[in-house]
């Protein structure tokens, strides 16, 4: 059995300081560095896929210095020196002084980004919204908007995002960003074309090719899951993580999975398999006849019907939290059910895939802090009492870190441009 010593209580961290390089075993945090690439001599013909790599390297964990930056590149000193010279000439990374290093020695200058070097906007799409924000290169927020749209064809879509483009680059002040990631409920294809979207009503659209044809930026489409799995793994709490799952709950139920350090993408993603994962054989019933799936037991429109169905009358998800945590039968009822289900959901995961680090993520994990017993119970008890401790760990909340998703891909595709 697994003792509350063993198993970490759920952390609510900000992705900004967090200390990404830690690994768990039971209950004891340690430092880890990941094996270095074998050193090779560098082709003239590897240098602009190495340049990437040095780059995203830095992005993911700057500041770093050049000796460890050398190590996971597998690249000698002057290597590393040819490398990244035209990219402190351009401005893009810099120099950094390492705290505590003056006067001791040969001063360390680790490199990192100019994070306001560029800026990128990304924007959320739902059935009815456009939900943007414009980040900086590390996607930190510097503004944000939201568009309501009355009706879901391609050109009521672009008219929205080119406004709330526009909003956005006035909000910051500055010249037009570097590039647009947006984010969509269902599958993406190419990174432009819109293959499914339900909330929208759509198939087979070229949303992307549109948006450049309109806008006269670089364009990147991605399924919202997975780009707010990307920021998680790029910026957030799963920086400097090689291997985690996320867990998304909202207007539905998502989920991502990083190993290797590489996020796993099919022919399938998008489709929304996780939100019928099955979790109760005597739970509620979602859209599709499932029952006790999770989207029937974890989304926000289930929950608030559960509890609207006991009151009586509508209840929004912030009245549900309020209502539970004040006490209310009907409302802690409906949130405690809902953290067994998360917790059996979050050890069905840990089991299949083998990861121990799972991110809880989206609008909907409001419900963690009135059912943490409830979630931790049911995840001890469908582990194996010898298995390694889960770490769960909570980000924000707010509708934003969607959008702040889709701003990450954004910056992604920068790395794939630089020459």
């Amino acid at each position: 059995m697994i003792s509350k010593e063993v198993l970490p209580s759920l952390e609510k961290i900000s992705p900004v300081g967090h200390d990404q390089g830690m690994s768990v075993t039971g209950s004891t945090l340690e430092e880890h560095e990941p094996a270095p690439r074998p050193e090779h001599r560098t082709p003239a013909s590897e240098e602009p896929s190495l340049k990437h790599e040095l780059v995203r390297e830095v992005l993911v964990h700057g500041p770093i210095t050049r000796g460890a930056l050398a190590r996971r590149l597998g690249l000698s000193a002057a290597s590393l020196t040819r490398l990244s010279k035209p990219l402190l000439e351009d401005g893009f990374l810099i120099e950094t002084a390492e705290p505590g290093a003056a006067g001791v020695g040969r001063p360390v200058r680790p490199l990192d980004v100019r994070v306001d070097a560029q800026w990128h906007i990304g924007v959320k799409l739902t059935g009815q919204q456009a939900f943007g924000v414009a980040t900086d290169l590390r996607a930190s927020v510097l503004a944000e908007d939201v568009i309501d749209f009355e009706g879901s064809s391609l050109q009521d879509v672009v008219e929205a995002v080119n406004e709330l483009v526009e909003r956005l680059t006035h909000g910051v002040g500055a010249k037009q960003p570097s590039a647009l990631g947006v984010s969509v409920g269902g599958q993406v294809r190419g990174s432009h074309m819109v293959a499914r979207a339900p909330f929208l009503g759509w198939r087979n659209v070229d949303l992307g090719g549109a948006l450049e044809r309109e806008l006269g930026l670089p364009v990147v489409v991605a399924n919202d899951v997975v780009a707010l799995t990307e920021a998680e793994h790029w910026f957030g709490l799963g920086r400097g993580l090689d291997d985690f799952a996320v867990i998304t709950t909202g207007a539905g139920v998502g989920y991502g999975l990083v190993l290797r350090g590489r996020q796993m993408i099919t022919a399938d993603t998008g489709l929304g398999l996780g939100g019928h994962f099955p979790l109760d054989a005597d739970g509620p019933v979602c859209i599709d006849g499932h029952k006790g799936c999770s989207t029937a037991m974890l989304s926000i429109p289930s929950i608030c019907r559960l509890v609207a169905d006991g009151l009586g009358r509508d209840v929004s998800y912030e009245d549900v939290l309020a209502l539970a945590g004040a006490g209310d039968p009907v409302a802690l009822a409906v949130i405690r059910t809902a953290g067994h289900a998360l917790g059996k959901m979050i050890a069905a995961v840990a089991n299949l895939t083998m990861v121990t680090t799972v991110i809880l993520a989206g609008e909907g994990i409001g419900l963690v802090s009135t059912a943490q017993a409830t979630i931790e119970e049911a995840l001890r008890n469908d582990r194996d009492p010898e298995a390694s401790a889960v770490r769960i760990l909570v980000g924000d909340s707010d509708f934003g870190v969607w959008a702040r998703g889709a701003a990450a891909v954004a910056i992604q595709t920068l790395v794939g441009r630089i020459s």
